[in-house]
């Protein structure tokens, strides 16, 4: 509260006087209504906002609408409030970065005249670009999605297409959807989509409620734009002159598509792609294909904490936080965002990877030495961004060329290593860097800048074109030091002149003021005032002493500026050129940026499976159709990162026909969760290329993760958390397939007991019998666990496990274990729990009695094969009392037998033989006595 009172008390006061304000209110009432328009007025030394944008800054980023002032008087009154400039740029970063909901658009003026600026949303920063990444690396490269649903029939057909305008790259695809918009989902997770523009028409159509989910699950902004501007003709034409290379392949890339093109064409006019001269030729187009990567919906992103969230108490909270060891400067960041949203389904191009990984991992200076030359690598993409918006200077050129130097330190490390992988290395690396350092590329460039940049004066923190470079810069120069040495000549004569010391008692100064003059302490004037009044101009007399000229020092000053300025201004021209001529460098370092890149990734890959505590281990990589998941002591790589966790590993083994679909039961934190969640998360970063935490891995490719784990309310869109839990499954229902892998944790519990086993059971058999996908199921519905011994004539490979625990007999002390182990849980924790977490002793009385009046399971009953046993009943028949009489005394007789036997002395095949003994006896008494059935 204290830093809100302190940074409002720093709130720049709002000057404006009445005309002023009365002008700029006749401005500000004409705007047009946008709800989703942050509106920011520059006012040069500070900024302001109004109206309902006022309000919302005052309350998101003050926390308090104490910083709210009105202008206008009455029914006219404006609320408003001042933006430093510092505030100004957080509020730029957190809406286009951040929030993903607003658009912002900046204007510049005064009085009634003001005109829009600057305009940015998500997913087209445009002119915000500076200001977003000026003190810090480029985080991600924001995409803007275009999409054109048209329903038919046989379901939507999907037209779509998306720019990253970062690295100027249009895409372009079309497939079919279902009612949920799984695919469209995957897509916008896959390209890591900031904002989609949707033709406003279709807000009418109740089929597309659930797109207008999706969007909000992804956190993407939706942009409308009326129908008539998803148009795709003059498409093919445009995209001739932004894309580089033949306009043949284009036209037939768009002409495959029918709705596609359409989607492209309202992205190439609301970015205003063809207005800007300097994209011509810059652009590649891509079709983008749903195929080639592992689908994963939000969901999946957030359950296993893929990317990293402001909650976080520590970067090794998310898989991407933990696996970001790069070194480049933003390069090898954004490219492992990327990777993390598009796991690959080549098993070839995974093995690539992995091998490169296992190469660093095996040898360690190779590795050290990789990434103390990418430590000094700048972020070349970004750099290469600004050279070709033509905003670039020197100091762009010359970190460009400072990394283009370490580039042959990178290629004699790797000339160096005679590995296992020497082959793949000179293929993946080798060969790509000596095409793109050669005379006609990256050598051009290095031999551009020694000889055109004075890089002597780099030291002094000047950037400036070497004298050398041009002939009339050169002429510049010799005249500008001839009248340095004039000058200099002059200050020595005068000096002698006077009878004054050189520098000591006379010195030579420069300044805006007067230009080059002499200089004297105040005590030394005494003794010369006679010559300056003969001989010398008086300008000034000040407590640092008395400054005076004369002609000959007056006309030599106006020279050296005037040569000055002349050498200024042929700098200018200069840098200029040399930009230019950098920017023609774009394809250069563009497939170095790649290259780099990608070796910074499996480098940091390298690093964290080599610093593990545990090391990590290379999984085996087998197609979809083959093979089966096999983790050995997987281990969850988020949760053992954290200081106070000691992470006991357990073996996950989906084995076709035997275990592929498991149900794990077991105590609340027990660790099901974890496990589940860790098998997830293992199977992404194997199918990334990295190491994953197991002793030892065998994974079948998966083409999609789905997980459904805990679902929480959603009562902005007005989904409770049973509706958000049946929405999430359906999108499994419909979109998994035999080759994806699917987690569900705790479903049903959102509603009725009956109603949620009912739902759970059904869910199961589907799973089981339609989709047959490898499935983690963890669940508190004992009942379930009949599946595994009702299907056990089939091969269906339902088994079950459980998170085990042990209950001290006489304290009750509940100790979670977490190991998972074959076969159902055979009781449950719930209240064990409770008195965990102190819950009062006559309410956890209570609750064992009524567990006790309400126990509507038995897993004796369910394992049993008799088939007078009713299987998964929900609720046990209470015992006729004949039936209890009869049973008391011979279950006390067996429990007196049991308890006489001498466990201790026995060994156990015997002990065991001796219980079979007494069990048998007790099952042939009993006869059709159910109670005792029930107790055996």
């Amino acid at each position: 509260m204290d830093g809100d009172l302190q940074e409002h008390n720093k709130l720049p006061e709002l000057k404006l006087d009445a005309k002023q304000a009365q002008g700029f209110l006749t401005f500000f009432k004409k705007l047009p209504n946008d709800e989703k328009a942050v509106r920011i007025f520059d006012r040069r030394d500070y900024f302001t906002a109004h109206g309902e944008n006022a309000s919302f800054i005052a309350k998101t980023y003050y926390h308090t609408t104490t910083a709210l002032r009105q202008i206008g008087n009455g029914s006219n009154a404006v609320s408003s409030v001042s933006v430093s400039k510092n505030m100004f740029e957080t509020i730029v970063r957190d809406l286009l970065l951040e929030r993903t909901d607003h658009s912002l658009e900046l204007y510049e003026g005064s009085g009634s005249n003001w005109r829009l600026t600057k305009r940015g949303t998500p997913g087209n920063l445009g002119s915000f670009e500076d200001i977003l990444f000026a003190n810090n690396d480029m985080q991600d490269s924001p995409v803007i999605v275009a999409l054109l649903p048209n329903f038919r029939e046989n379901g939507c057909t999907v037209g779509l297409g998306y720019v990253d305008l970062s690295k100027r790259v249009l895409g372009i695809t079309e497939f079919l959807d279902d009612s949920h918009f799984t695919n469209v989902e995957s897509c916008l997770v896959s390209l890591g989509c900031k904002e989609c523009l949707l033709p406003t028409e279709i807000t009418k159509s109740n089929d597309c409620k659930p797109l207008y989910d999706v969007m909000s699950k992804c956190g993407v902004m939706v942009t409308e734009r009326k129908k008539a501007e998803f148009k795709s003709r003059d498409v093919g034409q445009d995209l001739g002159r932004l894309v580089k290379g033949s306009n043949e392949p284009v036209r037939d890339l768009v002409s495959s598509f029918e709705f596609a093109p359409m989607a492209l064409g309202v992205l190439l006019s609301y970015t205003e792609l063809l207005s800007d001269e300097n994209n011509y030729g810059n652009y590649q187009i891509t079709q983008y294909n749903l195929n080639n990567y592992m689908r994963l919906d939000s969901a999946a992103m957030r359950a296993l904490n893929v990317m990293e969230s402001k909650t976080d108490a520590n970067k090794n909270f998310s898989l991407f936080g933990l696996m970001n060891r790069t070194c480049t400067a933003g390069l090898g960041r954004r490219l492992l965002h990327l990777w993390l949203k598009q796991p690959l389904l080549d098993v070839t191009e995974i093995n690539k990877r992995l091998d490169l990984v296992q190469a660093f991992v095996e040898d360690t200076g190779f590795r050290q030495v990789l990434r103390q030359h990418l430590k000094r690598i700048a972020d070349i993409e970004r750099l290469m961004r600004i050279i070709q918006k033509k905003r670039a200077g020197l100091l762009h050129v010359v970190k460009l060329y400072q990394s283009s130097i370490r580039v042959p330190y990178i290629k004699t490390a790797m000339e160096g290593y005679n590995g296992e992988f020497a082959s793949l290395i000179k293929e993946r690396y080798m060969d790509r860097l000596n095409f793109w350092t050669n005379d006609e590329h990256l050598n051009k460039f290095i031999g551009l800048v020694e000889v055109s940049v004075d890089l002597d004066q780099l030291e002094n923190g000047e950037y400036m074109i070497s004298p050398g470079y041009d002939s009339q810069l050169s002429a510049l120069k010799d005249e500008q030091e001839s009248l340095e040495q004039q000058i200099h000549n002059l200050h020595r004569k005068t000096a002698e002149d006077l009878d004054l010391a050189l520098d000591k008692g006379l010195k030579l100064d420069k300044g805006t003021q007067f230009g080059h003059v002499f200089r004297i302490t105040k005590k030394e004037e005494p003794k010369v005032r006679k010559k300056l009044a003969a001989q010398f101009v008086v300008l000034e007399t000040r407590k640092d002493g008395v400054k005076f000229t004369n002609t000959k020092l007056k006309k030599l000053g106006d020279q050296y500026q005037k040569i000055l300025e002349e050498y200024k201004s042929c700098q200018k021209e200069l840098v200029t050129r040399v930009v230019e001529t950098a920017a023609t460098f774009s394809e250069v370092f563009e497939g170095l940026a790649m290259l780099l890149a990608e070796l910074d990734v499996l480098l940091s890959f390298a690093d964290l499976a080599a610093s593990s505590p545990t090391p990590y281990t290379r999984p085996e990589i087998t197609p979809s159709d083959t093979g089966d998941i096999i983790l050995e002591n997987s281990r969850h790589p988020c949760v053992e990162a954290q200081d106070w966790v000691n992470f006991i590993p357990n073996d996950c083994k989906l084995v076709r026909g035997e275990s592929w679909f498991q149900i794990i039961t077991g105590p609340n934190m027990g660790g099901k969760s974890t496990f589940i969640r860790q098998v997830g998360v293992n199977i992404l970063m194997a199918q990334v290329g990295c190491f994953v935490p197991c002793d030892k891995a065998s994974i079948s490719i998966r083409d999609c993760i789905f997980a459904r784990v805990g679902a929480g309310d959603c009562q902005l869109r007005g989904v409770s958390t049973f509706m958000q839990e049946m929405l999430e499954t359906a999108s499994i229902l419909k979109g998994a397939t035999d080759k994806s892998l699917i987690i569900i944790d705790e479903l049903g519990r959102g509603t009725s007991t009956y109603d949620g086993f009912g739902l759970a059971w059904a869910i199961c058999e589907h799973l089981v019998e339609v989709i047959k996908a490898p499935t983690l199921f963890a669940t508190h519905f004992h009942e379930l666990t009949a599946l595994a011994h009702e299907n056990s004539g089939q091969t269906s490979g339902i088994a079950n496990y459980h998170v085990s625990a042990h209950i001290d007999s006489l304290s009750r002390k509940l100790t979670m274990l977490y190991k998972v182990e074959p076969g159902a849980c055979d009781q449950s924790f719930g209240i064990h729990v409770a008195e965990f977490a102190n819950f009062p002793q006559s309410v956890v009385s209570l609750a064992r009695e009524k567990a006790a009046e309400l126990e509507d399971f038995s897993p004796l009953s369910i394992v049993s094969d008799e088939p007078e046993h009713m299987v998964g009943c929900k609720r046990k028949k209470p015992s006729e009392e004949e039936d209890v009489a009869i049973g008391v005394p011979r279950a006390r007789q067996f429990l007196k037998e049991f308890s006489e036997l001498p466990l201790d002395k026995m060994e156990l095949k015997e002990a065991l033989q001796e219980v079979k003994k007494l069990k048998n006896e007790m099952l042939t008494d009993a006869g059709d006595c159910k109670w005792l059935k029930q107790f055996l």
